[in-house]
């Protein structure tokens, strides 16, 4: 199978749908790789970079487009590149089907396949292709240079000759991927970062980047489906508004994030919000494209009203270009993977990943996917509902702790049978013989050793270390256990060196393991 990669003709996109790590480990998937010239140009991939790897470079965009029985793209074709899409081809790109419904028509009488990178489930498995998050980390990242370009201040304070320099105030209205980004990168630079959305789980996510989290005292959680906040109350918008026309007196950058998928960008930021910030105020809106955040946003330009100066590119990503080509490759790279490669290769229906991000198949239109089943009977993960508290819930929770009483009574179970069997075996062995005896002994201790550490260990509290950690230091006060064992032996012996060595391993795996958990906590303290 021939996969081609066409040079994006989108205004001031730099972005290249594959780079040449990304084409190498397609080639040795099996696939035929052909890249349109100069392609890669603007995001440093330069033609000898792609023919090292393998990939065949062409001078032709007909030929990209004609011969590729896949045809890989950043941007979705525009009407000249549909035209030249092979018949029955398929297309793997960003696609927007929701605001792209005469392209979605066009193809489909092309009987294009197509899956759309926008598309893909926000679930855990399809991390690794989940390209709208690794987009939305760089803008949310580059957003703060941007607004560090513009300000006329440090963003971290100082204590200098002529005068103490108080830190810059950023707010960030939105705690999704990009939000998030945005609160490490400001409060790396130094600036004190308050952050809002209408989600509390983000709390968490926000305090432990060093962020301050703005709260509402509002019985109302704008937790939605898919990963994404849901439309609120009306009440709520109120408050909301209320409590950004305060902050916005106080702060001196404003950052917002906050979009719905397939709905216009709500505004949040009104004309009077700004004129009452201070001169040399900086905003920047990362929902400019669906019309923004703040009511003086013009898409891909940047404004300056009453000093303040309003951002609303929408080119973020494509402006660290090498960086972004090289994520979205990856996630290429994983989705065609995860459709079997060139030897299984099937878009598979039954494949929740792959049938979220089919939009196209073979004539007929695929979008919308299906709503996933409920998984369960506490509450469904699209809506956010919760049952009705009552009988229903009893029931549930009574289901559910039966299994778990029964089965750790029967590990209880397996335990005594096991100690029973033991004492019965040693106690039916003759006793002259020394050899077995011993061997008895040992194997008691051993058994012993690995019940009472693996009980031990494992029911630390878990904020201690992480599972994987439980395990391993259970492992090594086991062998702590058996080399004090062989250790304490009147005579010296190679079983006395190698216990004396065991119990040296695994200490400083143990004592290296706490530390290396100590480090990792301590990233998440303020």
């Amino acid at each position: 199978m021939i996969i081609g990669v066409p040079k994006e003709i989108y205004p001031e996109e730099r972005r290249v749908g594959l780079v040449p790590r990304g084409a190498e480990a397609l080639i040795k998937m099996g696939f035929e790789v052909i890249v349109e010239t100069n392609a890669g140009d603007a995001a440093d991939y330069s033609n000898a970079k792609y023919e090292a790897v393998g990939a065949k470079v062409s001078q032709s965009a007909n030929e990209v487009w004609g011969q590729s029985d896949i045809v890989i793209k950043v941007r979705e074709p525009d009407t000249a590149e549909s035209r030249l899409m092979k018949e029955g081809g398929t297309l793997i790109s960003f696609f927007w089907p929701s605001k792209n419904s005469e392209l979605l028509k066009y193809l489909n009488t092309k009987n294009v396949t197509a899956l759309a990178m926008d598309c893909i489930p926000r679930i855990t498995r399809a991390q690794k292709m989940d390209a709208l998050s690794s987009m939305a980390n760089i803008a949310g990242y580059r957003a703060v240079v941007e607004a560090a370009h513009e300000f006329p201040h440090f963003f971290t304070g100082q204590i200098t000759a002529a005068g103490k320099i108080d830190p810059a105030k950023v707010l960030i209205i939105g705690g999704g991927v990009a939000g998030l980004a945005a609160v490490g990168a400001a409060k790396g630079l130094g600036a004190i970062v308050r952050a809002f959305d209408t989600r509390l789980a983000v709390r968490e996510q926000v305090e432990s980047l060093g962020g301050e989290f703005l709260e509402l005292n509002f019985d109302e959680d704008g937790e939605g489906g898919g990963g994404y906040a849901k439309t609120m109350s009306d009440e709520f918008i109120k408050a909301e508004m209320k409590l950004f026309a305060e902050q916005a007196i106080d702060v001196d950058i404003i950052i917002t994030t906050a979009l719905i998928p397939g709905k216009e960008a709500p505004k949040l930021i009104t004309a009077g919000m700004v004129e009452s910030m201070r001169e040399g105020s900086v905003i920047v809106d990362l929902a400019a494209e669906q019309g923004g955040n703040c009511s003086l946003t013009k898409p891909n330009e940047k404004v300056v009203h009453h000093g303040v100066t309003i951002i609303g590119y929408t080119d973020l990503p494509s402006r660290m270009a090498a960086l972004s080509s090289r994520l979205y490759s990856a996630g290429i790279v994983h989705l065609i993977d995860e459709m079997g490669g060139t030897e299984n290769y099937d878009v598979d229906l039954e494949n929740e990943v792959i049938r979220g991000a089919l939009v196209l198949q073979n004539g007929s239109i695929m979008w919308p996917p299906p709503k996933p089943k409920n998984p369960g009977p506490k509450y469904s993960v699209d809506t956010g509902d919760r049952p009705e508290k009552g009988k229903a819930e009893t029931e549930t929770t009574r289901s559910e702790v039966k299994p778990c009483t029964g089965m750790r009574t029967i590990k209880y179970a397996i335990y005594l049978a096991l100690a029973i069997g033991l004492y019965i075996a040693g106690n039916s062995l003759p006793e002259s013989d020394e050899f077995v005896e011993r061997f008895i002994d040992q194997l008691t201790v051993f058994v012993l050793a690995c019940f009472v550490g693996w009980q031990v260990i494992w029911n630390v509290k878990p904020a201690l270390h992480t599972p994987l950690m439980s395990v391993t230091n259970a492992i090594s006060g086991i062998i702590i256990i058996g080399g004090i064992l062989q250790i304490s032996r009147p005579e010296i012996d190679a079983s006395v060196i190698l216990g004396a060595a065991a119990i040296l391993l695994a200490a400083i795996n143990v004592v290296g393991g706490f530390l290396v958990t100590n480090r990792m906590l301590a990233m998440f303290r303020q």
